[in-house]
């Protein structure tokens, strides 16, 4: 199992303090069985623009791996290419940063062929500009003034072919969006509402997609970033009203714009909802944050607008005055919210209840 030192900055006024994101980090790297070895967090006013630490914390990371027998460096924040290359030079080890990680993940999970192409085109674009310090080094073999070296060449080539398969890769994603477009539309020709399960990763959206449905074929795990592709099944309501359900991608903190990007064909399927769903994990004590981050993530993707209602999932963790607690504290009033257990299957007629109530009350706000 390969071991690995994790480095953090903090930063003033932070969004998210670094031991939350490092703890998180643990989590990601062990998706990939990566074990943890130690953490280091340094204190700046500013990331230094060669190393993100300074040049005396990086020496002493470069000891600690030795002693700690760790064969991975891994940052959290994003790295410039120019950073990952002299923190590898004076470390001597591989280095990755926080998006490379969780673009990792996605690429071991992708099971279809459209989120295989999604994370290859942000493996592919992380890849273009982290080329540079590389071929810098392998120019270096060409010598002679004014001449074009073999390192040199070999970089450009690797660089060109890279180019040509993100615009391969868009063309095909492109294909697939005219076909979800074409789907949409006939979805919205049947009247049927589409509501989209939406929160931070793991929080229990896709066990409550398999629960409504009844579709135990679905997976549902206790993993991170256990699907990437949407899924739609039919649920019927008390009412007797259909609707479709969706579960997509989880978000996450800090989730790289790469992936974002590559992500948003999959991701339009939530801005084409009648109404979300907001899973959150209430048993989670950052819970605040995490609704913060899925939050952000709707605004970003065009999804900030459309009516919500609220899942507190994961009851069976935590007890009522906590619940109470919690939900006084995150402002979502009790009509908008669902307190729910998966695991012990309660709260789910609650909330097939309250989906009915919402929709009954948006086509009564539309007349």
């Amino acid at each position: 199992m390969r071991k690995a030192i994790l480095a953090a900055i903090e930063l003033p006024k932070q969004e998210f303090a670094p031991t939350v994101l490092l703890d998180e980090l643990t989590l990601l790297l062990e998706n990939l069985g990566i074990q943890t070895a130690g953490t280091v967090i340094q204190r700046r006013e500013r990331p230094d623009s060669a190393f993100l630490l300074g040049k005396g914390k990086v020496d002493e990371i470069a000891l600690f791996c030795k002693a700690a027998g760790a064969d991975l460096v891994v940052c959290n924040e994003s790295l410039t290419p120019g950073q990952k290359s002299n923190l590898q030079h004076t470390i001597g080890l591989e280095v990755w940063d926080r998006p490379f990680v969780i673009m990792k993940i996605f690429e071991k999970r992708a099971r279809t062929s459209e989120a295989k192409l999604q994370v290859e085109m942000a493996l592919c674009r992380y890849e273009i500009p982290h080329l540079k310090g590389l071929g810098a080094q392998m120019s270096r073999l060409g010598g002679g003034i004014g001449t074009r070296g073999p390192g040199e060449t070999e970089f450009e080539r690797h660089r060109r072919k890279l180019e040509r398969r993100v615009r391969d890769i868009g063309r095909k994603l492109e294909a697939m969006k005219h076909k979800r477009a074409l789907q949409r539309d006939r979805r919205r020709k049947m009247d049927v509402p589409v509501v989209s399960l939406v929160g931070y990763t793991n929080s229990g959206k896709s066990s409550i997609l398999r629960a409504l449905s009844g579709d135990t074929s679905l997976i549902a795990e206790n993993r991170l970033f256990s699907t990437l592709d949407t899924f739609m099944r039919r649920v019927d309501l008390p009412s007797g009203r259909t609707v479709l359900l969706s579960d997509t991608v989880g978000f996450i903190r800090d989730l790289p714009p790469g992936l974002v990007t590559a992500f948003r064909t999959t991701l339009e399927e939530i801005v084409a909802s009648t109404f979300l769903i907001v899973v959150l994990d209430i048993s989670t004590p950052d819970v605040q944050e995490i609704r913060d981050v899925v939050e952000h993530t709707l605004h970003e993707i065009g999804a900030g607008e459309i009516p919500r209602l609220f899942v507190l999932n994961k009851i069976d963790l935590t007890s009522p005055e906590y619940l109470d607690a919690t939900t006084a504290r995150l402002g979502i009033e009790h009509s908008q919210s669902i307190a729910t257990s998966v695991l012990e299957k309660r709260g789910l007629h609650e909330l097939l209840d309250s989906m009915d109530l919402f929709l009954e009350k948006m086509e009564v706000s539309q007349i």
